[in-house]
């Protein structure tokens, strides 16, 4: 009998230690999906500022393309509403990124604006921000993906269940590296998705490096 009890009480034990692993698995999880989250949210803010200034210089050079630019401002407007989930973020960028791409084959039709030095800079910078967004975007989605993968398999589940741990969106922007159409304004490139009908797609002008392993900090960048 008391063999019996000792068993039972080895497998209780077993079974709680089991539990607590598996739980503190997938809260580490689920912090890092929130953290890549975060690394993602600085460079959209950043996308933002720099959409907006650049709005801001095309306007001296084209204020008579008003539709095309408040086209732009409303779609960012939308991006930079507040809680929104990473699903819903996507879409806003998607439509950020469709407006954009009107933006940018307008201004192909003035060469002063191409010419002009701040025009120029900032594209720059925008084509590095863009670079970053992805490179975390794949970082982020790597996380969820195992995430999701340990809430919805046997038996992490039951304990995921247990304690209400659920599975996070994707993010996945249409728009922003699929099919791009290089743009170019004489001393940069920026691949940025054309209005329906514009352009050929042609490569990427950068190469984006490898994310890092799920549960790694991705490497930092200039």
């Amino acid at each position: 009998m008391l063999i019996a009890l000792l068993v039972i009480l080895g497998v209780i034990v077993l079974a709680v230690l089991w539990a607590v692993g598996v739980y503190n698995g997938l809260i580490k999880l689920r912090n890092l999906v929130q953290e890549a989250w975060r690394q993602i949210d600085v460079e959209l803010k950043r996308r933002h500022d720099l959409i907006g200034n650049l709005v801001e210089t095309v306007k001296g050079y084209a204020a008579h393309e008003r539709g095309t630019l408040e086209d732009v401002m409303k779609a960012r407007s939308s991006a930079m509403a507040g809680g929104q989930s990473p699903g819903q973020q996507a879409q806003s960028e998607g439509m950020l990124s469709a407006a954009l791409g009107r933006l940018i084959a307008v201004a192909e039709a003035y060469p002063d604006l191409k010419a002009n030095g701040n025009f120029t800079a900032l594209m720059n910078e925008l084509t590095s921000t863009e670079d970053r967004i992805a490179s975390a975007r794949r970082y982020y989605n790597a996380n969820v993906r195992e995430l999701n993968t340990k809430v919805e398999t046997v038996p992490s589940n039951f304990v995921a269940g247990m304690f209400n741990v659920g599975k996070a969106d994707y993010f996945e922007v249409e728009g922003i590296e699929r099919d791009p159409v290089k743009v170019d304004f004489g001393q940069s490139t920026y691949n940025i998705p054309p209005p329906s009908g514009y352009g050929q797609p042609q490569d990427s002008a950068q190469q984006i490096p490898n994310p890092p392993a799920p549960g790694q900090l991705p490497p930092s960048q200039g």
